[in-house]
């Protein structure tokens, strides 16, 4: 089994930054996928970014440039770091660990950006 938590939301104004961080436990392997997810009042659960065991990254369009994902493996965790934030990104963020069969999710931190 595998646990997930989510650290790091909060309120922020327009254009500020937020670093989010997503510890994983439990039986972790050395190969698995990570990604963040969010979900707006009212709107569909959407992928974010994703990383790779091999640390290769994806981001939706709308993030590209200003949303960095990372990960350190020594802690099974994984960062979102969210520059020059807008309205349009409030939404709670959850991190999702896909490992083999497994997909395990966890429960989720408020960003919220509104001046």
């Amino acid at each position: 089994q595998v646990q997930l938590v989510e650290s790091g939301g909060g309120l922020v104004q327009p254009g500020e930054s937020l670093r989010l961080s997503c510890a994983a436990s439990g039986s972790i392997f050395s190969i698995y996928l990570m990604r963040w997810y969010r979900q707006a009042p009212g709107k569909q659960r959407e992928l974010v970014a994703a990383i790779g065991s091999s640390g290769s990254t994806n981001y939706v369009d709308s993030v590209k440039g200003r949303f960095t994902i990372s990960r350190e493996n020594a802690k099974s965790t994984i960062y979102l770091q969210m520059n020059s934030l807008k309205p349009e990104d409030t939404a709670v963020y959850y991190c999702n660990l896909i490992q083999g069969s497994g997909n395990y999710w966890g429960q989720g931190t408020q960003v919220t950006v509104s001046s």
